[in-house]
């Protein structure tokens, strides 16, 4: 369609697209203020490039979800200026060929960045895959081991005891360790797990999003040819980590970097070709690796949307810079709940505390709903526990700006002094 062709349908859109980019027009610095019945916090953000934006606009609530959660405002406006011509090309990348030169680019972009956040090495293969995090529990058996092959697991949560339940159709598991009977509050010693000299793998979720339990070192496998396997999801890109340490990592995006619809694996080279005659072809990592993540149509927006985030976070300063903001944001959410002399509670102990999901409960339970209610008329909204433990949880994720944080703690210092 030519620029000059304009009609009364189309004038709205090519409207709202010049609007954007006067939006995002070149600045130093920008002014922020976040105000609400009770509470004004304000900062400013000082910028190099165009996407530097206020650290949360009026019109935005805090989401404090675990998932699909908070992405970056800066990489969701440049998103929006991109979406309707994406760099000349005359479409958006959700109309793009996953074949055609453009989207390669994407994707080839998206997995340079990421390499360079994790200083992944080159025997591993990164993959962008569909179906979440949960495909994963039954991807990885199928892919690392035989039928009788002997694993272990080590259960700090829910998503940890799924995909053991997963693993008992494909191979034969062992939990090594459940915290079930403690409710998930704490990691174990790894001196005193009794590893299976025999297993192909061990098998952690790295963050357990919804009891907030996060492994600050890792185990080793006792099987000198066993390899260590994290579902990564609710911590992926918080922190460095050092990928060797690993055979296998997975996470799904829809925390930490991106829409929901993509997962990503990083997986050993060595360890891709050996999947078991059952396994669906969609489930074949040897598949995917040969084929750079592009067998099939993948999620091609949720990718790109990842590659920005990516792109974001090397910005920043990359991930020893994210780990330290996340640290002062957990620590002055943290601080609050274990200053406020019972009035909140964390049950997780403090040496594995996670620095993305905060749970906590009130001493008087039946003000849990009030708490709620009048979080959300202060634009705080998700903040209530999972279905399965009930209370209240905080996700702040790297994208949950300082702001955010801040806003809360001063909505529960002000609530308790209430209801104390």
């Amino acid at each position: 369609m030519a620029a000059t062709s304009l009609n009364a349908h189309n004038a709205p859109l090519l409207q709202k697209t010049h609007q954007t980019h006067v939006f995002l027009k070149p600045i130093s610095t920008i002014p922020c203020q976040t105000s609400a019945k009770r509470f004004s916090i304000s900062c400013s953000a000082t910028t190099q490039d165009r996407l530097s934006v206020q650290s949360q606009s009026q019109d935005r609530v805090f989401n404090f979800a675990a998932g699909p959660a908070t992405l970056p405002e800066n990489v969701l406006l440049k998103a929006q200026s991109e979406l309707y011509n994406w760099h000349g090309s005359g479409m958006s990348v959700m109309e793009m060929s996953h074949r055609g030169k453009d989207f390669r680019s994407i994707i080839e972009k998206a997995e340079a960045d990421l390499r360079s956040l994790l200083n992944i090495p080159e025997n591993y293969a990164v993959l962008f895959l569909q179906g979440g995090a949960t495909t994963q529990f039954a991807a990885v058996p199928l892919n690392l081991c035989a039928p009788g092959d002997s694993v272990d697991y080590l259960v700090t949560g829910s998503w940890g005891d799924k995909a053991f339940k997963e693993a008992k159709k494909y191979c034969n598991p062992k939990v090594i360790w459940s915290g079930k009977s403690e409710n998930y509050v704490r990691v174990p010693s790894f001196d005193g797990l009794e590893l299976n000299p025999n297993a192909k793998y061990l098998h952690i979720c790295a963050n357990e999003t919804i009891y907030g339990v996060e492994f600050k070192d890792y185990p080793v496998p006792r099987n000198p040819n066993g390899v260590l396997v994290a579902d990564m999801s609710s911590n992926f890109c918080s922190k460095p980590v050092d990928v060797t340490k690993f055979g296998l990592i997975y996470a799904g995006a829809q925390k930490n970097v991106g829409p929901s619809g993509v997962c990503i694996v990083i997986v050993r080279k060595d360890l891709l070709g050996n999947a078991q005659e059952i396994t669906p072809v969609m489930l074949d990592y040897k598949i995917h690796a040969d084929n750079n993540s592009l067998y099939n149509t993948p999620p091609c927006y949720g990718i790109y949307m990842c590659g920005l985030v990516f792109e974001d976070l090397l910005k920043q300063g990359g991930l020893e810079e994210v780990e330290k903001k996340n640290q002062k944001k957990a620590g002055i959410l943290y601080n609050a709940i274990d200053e406020s002399k019972g009035f909140y509670r964390c049950p997780v102990e403090k040496s594995v505390r996670s620095l993305m999901n905060v749970p906590f409960t009130l001493e008087k339970s039946e003000l849990e709903a009030e708490f709620l209610k009048e979080a959300e008329k202060e634009k705080m909204v998700q903040l209530k526990g999972h279905r399965s433990v009930g209370g209240m949880r905080a996700s702040i994720y790297n994208a949950m700006p300082l702001a955010g944080v801040e806003k809360l703690v001063a909505f529960m210092k002000d609530f308790q002094a209430k209801h104390a």
